[in-house]
């Protein structure tokens, strides 16, 4: 099964994944990194388009149907790339992310600055989400981390197509745990994920990184996503 890995803010589309590319590869999956304009390529006048462009593309290549994995914040991306290709995409899985909902901005709760979103540090994610990384861990997002450009992060969501809703997703539980996720969706705080008609939740035992902390069990995961029941 194709899986294209989409990474979050502030990550290198293709480097972020490397500790779990080579994990699917032996779990027989053929991992796909997909490398998002303005993330690792210099381009500061990327916009939330041209990322999904991107990943529209590297659907479009794939010889059958994907599944789509978003992290964080491209949990939207993952979401929109189900809205445009509704029969392409096998499946979405969202690690530790809510897509936005039509008509939000993909990413505006950081500050902008010289028309870029720097990497604000740790501070933001003290707790629960950085919980499980140690000092090199740390060093390793945070001098890697790349500013995202100002229409990425200010992107303005648009989603046209309802039979994004039949399109099965796996929520990945990372820093919270399912039930807390339950909990979040029937309070309304995800009105998308609400009108899913296959939902499935799934516990990870790490913080908000995973790929970094937690390669070979989060591969395991979206193996198990990617695998048809039958095949289990």
């Amino acid at each position: 099964m194709d899986i294209l890995l989409i990474a979050g803010l502030w990550l290198d589309g293709g480097s972020a994944w490397d500790d779990v590319v080579p994990e699917l590869a032996a779990l027989g999956h053929r991992p796909v990194p997909v490398a998002l304009p303005g993330q690792g390529d210099g381009d500061s006048s990327a916009t939330l388009g041209d990322q999904l462009a991107a990943v529209l593309a590297a659907v479009d290549a794939t010889p059958g149907k994907p599944v789509v994995v978003g992290h964080s914040a491209a949990a939207t991306l993952a979401w929109l790339a189900a809205d445009a290709r509704p029969a392409k995409v096998a499946k979405a899985v969202l690690i530790g992310g809510f897509p936005a909902e039509d008509g939000r901005a993909y990413a505006d709760h950081f500050a902008i600055e010289d028309g870029v979103v720097p990497f604000p540090g740790w501070a933001p994610f003290e707790g629960p989400d950085a919980a499980d990384l140690d000092e090199a861990a740390r060093d390793r997002i945070a001098s890697t981390a790349v500013p995202v450009p100002e229409g990425v992060a200010r992107g303005v969501v648009r989603l046209t197509d309802e039979r994004r809703f039949d399109v099965p997703v796996v929520l990945v539980c990372p820093e919270f745990t399912p039930a807390q996720a339950e909990e979040w969706i029937a309070a309304g705080e995800s009105p998308e994920l609400a009108r899913v008609a296959r939902l499935d939740h799934v516990d990870l035992d790490s913080g908000h990184w995973p790929m970094v902390t937690r390669p070979r069990e989060l591969a395991r995961v979206l193996a198990e996503a990617a695998t048809p029941a039958d095949d289990r």
